[in-house]
């Protein structure tokens, strides 16, 4: 079961991340986590950008409306996304 919390306007998931895969996608879970796969090298934040950056269009939001909160140097994360529903983000690991 993917671990989603809500907090106020927020929602907050955990996410398992691969970096340097072949491609950026939503792959399922991993474990509690929602598992991303990521083109981008865990180098400079440019692994947090391509995440922010995904999540961000797959729910439909800006990408200011969404944030690493913990696990910036680290493969499990949590992020924040603003402007979403726990329906809309627990979506993204049943569609695949």
């Amino acid at each position: 079961m993917l671990r989603v919390e809500v907090r106020g306007s927020a929602v907050r998931v955990s996410v398992h991340v691969q970096p340097r895969a072949t491609r950026s996608e939503i792959i399922g879970l991993h474990g509690a986590a929602l598992k991303v796969r990521l083109q981008a090298p865990p180098v400079d934040g440019a692994a947090n950008e391509a995440l922010v950056s995904l999540l961000a269009e797959r729910l439909g939001v800006p990408r200011r409306a969404v944030r690493v909160v913990s696990g910036a140097s680290s493969r499990a994360k949590t992020v924040e996304v603003d402007g979403t529903t726990e329906k809309a983000v627990r979506a993204l690991a049943a569609r695949q």
